[in-house]
């Protein structure tokens, strides 16, 4: 259910890493097991952030049931793992979060 996409405008030394890890965190801080998460890693996008185009990044995290309390560890958490893994600032990290009405989650070709 949790769906996390990362866009940024460095190249990612270990991208496979980086989704393990990001996995394994979003399981985590929102108490789902893992086997559902899905993360992806966009290719190197033409990015600019506050008119600068210094390492910035720009996440999605879509899950069914995110509640606004949930948001503030996760977005620490996420920032945190982009300046570990790419060297970003937090300052530089935009996050969407996002919480689709269940009808309109597909899997496994039905929807939740």
């Amino acid at each position: 259910m949790p769906c996390l996409t990362i866009r940024t405008n460095q190249t990612i030394e270990q991208p496979q890493r980086l989704l393990r890890e990001a996995s394994t965190l979003i399981a985590g801080q929102l108490g789902k097991s893992e086997r559902y998460v899905m993360v992806s890693l966009e290719p190197v996008a033409r990015m600019l952030f506050g008119g600068s185009g210094a390492a910035a990044a720009y996440l999605e995290l879509k899950s069914l049931g995110l509640q606004p309390p949930e948001v503030p560890a996760l977005s620490k958490a996420l920032c945190e793992l982009m300046q570990r893994m790419a060297d970003i600032p937090a300052e530089r990290v935009y996050i969407e979060f996002s919480s689709p009405e269940r009808p309109m989650w597909g899997w496994n070709g039905a929807t939740f």
